[in-house]
């Protein structure tokens, strides 16, 4: 399993999906389940939905979201500098010198380095200066537009971090989106296991889209699944270095964690609270396996899941997932042995779902 789930993530970090443009990955995945004789089937948003029918209890939505974060072309000078505007919370102090791809589906993808004014003729007053996203621009090496549309890149193109995988010591591991292909690593395995199960609840895995833009994209999958409980995997904001260790005790490699609170805070009005029996079905299922599963209570952390749970007469709703340090920088970092936990964790928390479960607020 640790093996698969790596090779997965890996694997799937190196393939473009911004936010609306998931085409590529969604491809990817989709070719990663018909590997494993598992059908899927697309929504009209984009989101792949694979089914795996059961006989007891309610049914479950098992969800991670398979975009990332990037840029947008919103115009290609005649000498070929493009300018973009940023989709989704993109850092402006992580982007100078930054390698990007630039991508459509009909062309081979184009690299690009975001300008960054050099170093012998910065004056002293533009050392600390950090440039807004708005200001930054990007140089592929070609010289005109017409070199540049030629390659496929208009108005409107996806732009993301250059795709990299780093395989780091002691089961770490980096890249340019382990958010969230690292919980789609997971759902992976999981619908590997639930291939071969004999009995349990209905179970959708849904790899959705649009996370990143407006956290809605999962919606539409589950207007149509209609799920009595909706568990969402994403990151958890790891709080073991020197100044995070104020936020929480959620540590790299010491398992996956339970979301308890979770607030924007940053004028969204939005976040989870989860639902009681899936608090003790999670702390449940991770004392059966001897798992060490962390707690986190956030302000500024935001899911799809929040929409999600105010569906029809609501959805009993949870967010889980794995530590994750240098959120939303063109290197995350995660560790594989979290993300075998967590896989174990939902195995379990599925297989305590019966006919006795009750989802009713006394």
């Amino acid at each position: 399993m640790k093996a698969r789930i790596k090779s997965d993530l890996l694997e799937l970090m190196m393939v473009p999906g911004l936010s609306g443009h998931e085409d590529l990955i969604r491809a990817e995945i989709r070719t990663k389940l018909e590997s494993e004789g598992i059908q899927s089937s697309s929504d009209r948003l984009g989101n792949l939905i694979s089914t795996f029918k059961g006989d007891v209890g309610p049914s479950v939505m098992v969800f991670a979201h398979m975009d990332q974060l990037g840029f947008v072309v919103r115009k290609i000078n005649d000498d070929g500098i493009i300018h973009v505007v940023r989709m989704g919370g993109v850092p402006e102090r992580a982007l100078l010198s930054q390698a990007v791809l630039l991508y459509s589906k009909q062309k081979p993808h184009l690299e690009g380095i975001i300008y960054n004014k050099s170093h012998h003729i910065t004056e002293p007053d533009e050392k600390y200066y950090v440039p807004k996203a708005s200001e930054i621009s990007i140089d592929t090496g070609l010289k005109s537009k017409i070199e540049v549309e030629e390659h496929g890149i208009k108005i409107g193109s996806p732009v993301v971090y250059k795709p990299q995988s780093v395989e780091m010591k002691n089961d770490f591991i980096a890249g340019t989106s382990v958010d969230d292909r690292a919980g789609c690593a997971v759902l992976l395995e999981l619908a590997r296991h639930l291939k071969k199960r004999k009995s349990g609840p209905t179970v959708h895995i849904v790899f959705s889209v649009q996370e990143e833009f407006n956290l809605r994209g999962a919606m539409s999958a589950a207007h149509q699944i209609k799920p009595d409980i909706a568990i969402q995997l994403d990151l958890m904001l790891a709080t073991d270095t020197p100044e995070t260790t104020e936020y929480g005790d959620m540590i790299l490699g010491e398992g996956p964690g339970m979301s308890l609170f979770s607030f924007h805070g940053r004028g969204t009005l939005n976040g989870v609270i989860p639902h009681p029996s899936l608090v003790d079905l999670m702390e449940l299922s991770a004392e059966q396996k001897k798992i060490k599963l962390q707690r986190s209570a956030q302000v500024g952390v935001l899911t799809d899941l929040s929409y999600i749970q105010q569906l029809g007469n609501g959805v009993a709703s949870i967010d889980i997932g794995f530590p994750m340090r240098n959120s939303h920088s063109s290197l995350e970092m995660c560790n594989v042995n979290d993300l075998v936990s967590l896989e174990v964790l939902l195995e379990t928390a599925l297989s305590n779902i019966t006919n006795e479960f009750s989802l009713i607020r006394s």
